[in-house]
């Protein structure tokens, strides 16, 4: 048998620690927010240590953790579980379709599939905590190709990149999972 569809879901616990109503008005907000999602995955066993959000201004749109060993989907990281999350929200895959700005919050620089998702899913600006080689070196993940000016590239693309935000945070929780052997 063929499947015909796909069903991918967030922990259960985001809908307790998460608080949808919350404004977040500046860069390191979106990234705590970020960060803490991914700190909570890991906590709860629920996937691997990866957080990301979408913001319309201040408001949170969506969010979205790493959920690739428990859905068997390498599809399935916070990134494009934000994105998607977001795009169900807004009914729209181009979130910036009817205005922005839309921001990307992502508790570790994207992957390589993460990087294209956020160039064609509408992102103005994407806020980033730990660096590539923080996660390669502190929690084993091979992040794949980028091109060798990825932030050029996006920024080409009229996406605003900044990093290194609350980035001793976000390298916390790489460590910790680095550390624990935990496969999720």
């Amino acid at each position: 048998m063929i499947y015909a569809q796909l069903h991918l879901t967030l922990p259960a616990w985001i809908h307790e620690e998460v608080d949808a109503q919350r404004a977040y008005p500046s860069a390191e907000d979106k990234v705590a927010l970020a960060i803490q999602l991914s700190r909570r995955n890991v906590d709860h066993r629920s996937g691997g240590p990866f957080g990301a959000a979408v913001f319309s201004g201040e408001r949170l749109v969506g969010v979205g953790v790493n959920r690739v060993v428990p859905h068997n989907c390498s599809a399935a990281h916070a990134e494009v579980m934000a994105l998607a999350t977001s795009q169900q929200r807004l009914q729209s895959f181009r979130l910036n379709q009817s205005g922005g700005p839309i921001t990307l919050a992502a508790s570790a620089q994207p992957c390589s599939m993460c990087y294209g998702a956020v160039v064609w899913a509408g992102i103005d600006e994407l806020l980033i905590g730990a660096r590539a080689d923080d996660v390669q070196d502190l929690a084993g993940f091979d992040e794949g190709p980028l091109p060798a000016d990825w932030r050029g590239e996006l920024e080409k693309r009229g996406i605003r990149v900044s990093t290194d935000l609350l980035r001793d945070h976000a390298r916390d929780v790489l460590r910790d999972y680095g550390e624990s052997g935990l496969v999720y």
